[in-house]
């Protein structure tokens, strides 16, 4: 082979070298996607055989608190011993979760593999970037990234219907414990990329980072802090109708705390948009907001306000997976536009996206038109989060990718969870009979902080390594 045909085999993503590493994450990938769709089907199914309807939100909420906090240690883990560590100990936790659920003889052991499951899944996202960024060369990031994104299709698409089948047919504990089977196959399958991560040289430390990663360590317990209020703050949003004053104190003294654990676990200049990775940071948590404040209201505003039955309501959920991925497709193809251009384009087609959904509130005969704008946004959150992943790594070397990566997921899910906080109180407000202004209002929002996001995004830094 020449020199020439060989480079050519190293910018494939499905050459033989990198085969092994993308099956094996592809793997992983479609594993957790399953996973978190099928809990949403199984749940109540579950609660119900326990007797523990009360429960639901509790189980419900249980992941995206320990999610933050092993996001925070997977990153500084990461960047002290390498993605290995991290990721193994992250495929243990993932099988104890589906054991624990799969075996579980009252509802306090699905909790407790719930929080299992948010450990596990912080740990696998960071270290897999990690694993990325060191093994696969920075053009066949962008690829990598839409691949990750096209691998949540078949298990939004199929994962209800196959998870119900399961949960009918054999019952939902295989749900649970079919998954371990898919473990094993993915595992394998990174190990030749593993092998070499752990092979490279430990990357060479200034005395500077040196201190900077030690000064991480002190930023752990604020990441706790911020996993507690989350966990109050969605468990408070299931309150607010049977103890209005309780949950409304609850979740205003969880944003309190969760606006100072932030402050404190972000990187500096992450509020003020300092022009680098600090801004891609924020836009991370100003485009995470804006996709899914107006997504999760979505199926209910179709049932309520244009007698769509939840089935033809789910279409939304279809909408959101296969645009999602097409746009994410699209920024990892060869198109000659700088990254923070492509940024910029999925940011505006959001801002645009959501102004069309708003209609499915504001006017009752337009709702192709709705749907359409809310394919437009899907097409730019794809465009947007993928192009986001790539900058992230752009933006890190070998001493800090893990804590980049880290802050840029924790950055979104604490700006998601604020935002359902906030447009859950307002729904509250009117929980007998929402009108389409609730929806109206939360959704002509969400346009708002994607058009923020926008405006944000003129603050990440240009250079050569994010074209």
């Amino acid at each position: 082979m020449s020199s020439t045909e060989l480079a050519a085999t190293r910018h494939r993503l499905f050459s033989g070298a990198h085969l092994p590493l993308v099956l094996g994450v592809v793997g992983l990938v479609t594993l957790g996607a399953f996973e978190n769709r099928a809990v949403g089907t199984a749940l109540p199914t579950m609660v119900r055989e326990f007797d523990a309807l009360g429960s639901f939100g509790l189980a419900n909420a249980a992941p995206n608190a320990s999610y933050l906090v092993s996001l925070a240690v997977a990153g500084l883990w990461a960047d002290r011993r390498g993605p290995i560590p991290a990721l193994r100990t992250g495929a243990i936790t993932f099988a104890l979760a589906q054991l624990l659920v799969g075996t579980a003889q009252a509802m306090p052991m699905v909790v407790a593999g719930r929080l299992l499951s948010g450990l596990a899944e912080g740990l696998l996202d960071v270290a897999l970037m990690v694993l990325v960024a060191r093994a696969l060369p920075p053009v066949l990031r962008p690829r990598m990234f839409s691949l990750f994104a096209a691998m949540w299709i078949l298990p939004s698409v199929a994962g209800p219907v196959l998870t119900g089948l399961v949960t009918e047919q054999v019952g939902w504990r295989w749900v649970f414990l079919g998954a371990l089977v898919l473990l094993v196959p993915s595992w394998f399958l990174l190990r030749p990329a593993m092998r070499l991560a752990a092979k490279a040289a430990a990357p060479e430390r200034s005395t500077e980072e040196v201190a900077e990663l030690e000064a991480s360590r002190s930023r752990l317990p604020w990441a706790f802090a911020a996993s507690v209020a989350l966990f109050v703050l969605t468990w408070s949003g299931d309150q607010l109708e049977p103890h209005p004053v309780l949950a409304g104190l609850a979740i205003a003294v969880s944003l309190v705390v969760l606006g100072v654990a932030a402050v404190r676990v972000m990187p500096g200049g992450t509020f003020v948009a300092r022009r680098g990775f600090p801004a891609v940071v924020a836009v991370r948590g100003l485009g995470g907001a804006a996709f899914a404040g107006a997504g999760a209201y979505l199926p209910l505003l179709l049932t309520l306000l244009h007698d769509f039955s939840p089935s033809r309501a789910g279409i939304t959920l279809s909408i959101t997976g296969v645009s999602w991925a097409f746009g994410s497709w699209l920024q990892g193809r060869e198109h000659g536009l700088a990254r923070v251009t492509v940024l910029r384009i999925g940011l505006a087609l959001m801002t645009v996206g959501l102004t069309g959904t708003s209609l499915l509130a504001w006017a009752d005969s337009l709702t192709w038109a709705g749907l359409i704008g809310w394919m437009i946004a899907g097409v730019g959150m794809g465009l947007s989060s993928s192009s986001l992943s790539v900058l992230t790594l752009d933006l890190s070397d070998a001493n800090n990718s893990g804590r980049n990566s880290s802050a840029a997921q924790m950055a979104g899910t604490m700006s998601i969870a604020t935002a359902l906080a906030v447009s859950g109180a307002l729904l509250a407000v009117k929980a007998d009979a929402p009108g389409p202004w609730v929806f109206g209002t939360i959704i002509t929002a969400s346009a708002a902080l994607a058009l923020a996001g926008l405006f944000t995004s003129t603050r990440i830094q240009r250079s050569s390594t994010t074209q």
